[in-house]
């Protein structure tokens, strides 16, 4: 079982256009950030090789050819915001070489958006020609309603991003019982997280939680504030995503305690 991050930058991904500052200009690759997303690698209970993408960023092309991914089994949606939705139309050609819809996982809100954004896709029979669209599945996910994709129980649970509520997920399995990412929490676009899911997150190991800069932001932690609540979780390990380029990767990376690192872009964990 493996955890790739595809992107681990915030929404103006890195470099930012038109920016001469010392990440923008880093000739270090780990501060190239496309924008944020990943996926859960393993092998089903029958042997099957599985791939489950976590958003679909508007760098999901560029990410796929980058890290030779070629099958999406399976698509979980954090929300409906922009540099986490745009790259949807670029999965039909996961359609095309598997020969199968998709199956897509969302909260009410968030499916609601794709729908009003990407009508082409789901309601075909208003297009005016047929045309070369993605094959998807949707389906409704609840906060702390699991669901098993292939052998992985997935928890939806539920963050602040600012005001808007949106979803994390915590993956278990008991077809991985020595699985060292598991149990594993991705959360991120984080600036709260409720009592009810810091309860759900206590015997997480592989932690990948939100840290946008240093600088207070109304709907990301800043570094100070992921590492409080790390502290409050408690995991094994944790990566920081989302970073905005106020974050030079090694001099932060240098900086954060015992367990707990920036993530990168082609990054993986088993």
């Amino acid at each position: 079982m493996k955890l790739r991050f595809l992107g681990t930058g915030t929404s103006a991904g890195i470099p930012i256009i038109a920016c001469d500052c010392p990440t923008c200009t880093s000739t270090d690759p780990r501060d190239t950030r496309t924008r944020t997303s990943a996926t859960i690698e393993f092998t089903d209970p029958d042997g099957i090789d599985r791939v489950i993408l976590i958003d679909t960023s508007p760098d999901l092309r560029q990410q796929v050819l980058r890290e030779k991914i070629t099958r999406i089994d399976a698509i979980l949606y954090t929300h409906h915001h922009v540099d986490h939705t745009f790259g949807l139309d670029e999965v039909r050609r996961f359609n095309e070489v598997m020969n199968t819809p998709i199956n897509i996982y969302a909260d009410t809100h968030t499916m609601t958006a794709l729908h009003r954004v990407y009508q082409h896709i789901f309601e075909p029979h208003k297009n005016i020609q047929k045309s070369f669209i993605a094959k998807l599945i949707p389906n409704i996910i609840e906060p702390f309603t699991p669901f098993t994709l292939f052998g992985l129980t997935i928890t939806p649970i539920t963050l602040h991003h600012g005001k808007l509520p949106i979803l994390g997920f915590l993956f278990t399995s008991d077809h991985h019982p020595n699985a060292p990412l598991l149990p594993l929490a991705y959360c991120t676009d984080v600036s709260h997280i409720p009592a009810q899911t810091l309860d759900a997150l206590a015997s997480t190991k592989t932690l990948v939680l939100d840290a946008l800069r240093h600088r207070p932001h109304p709907t990301h932690f800043t570094i100070d504030q992921a590492l409080e609540a790390i502290t409050q979780i408690n995991p094994s390990r944790t990566f920081l995503v989302h970073m905005t380029h106020d974050l030079l990767h090694a001099a932060t990376n240098a900086a954060l305690p015992p367990g707990v690192a920036l993530a990168f872009d082609g990054l993986t964990l088993s």
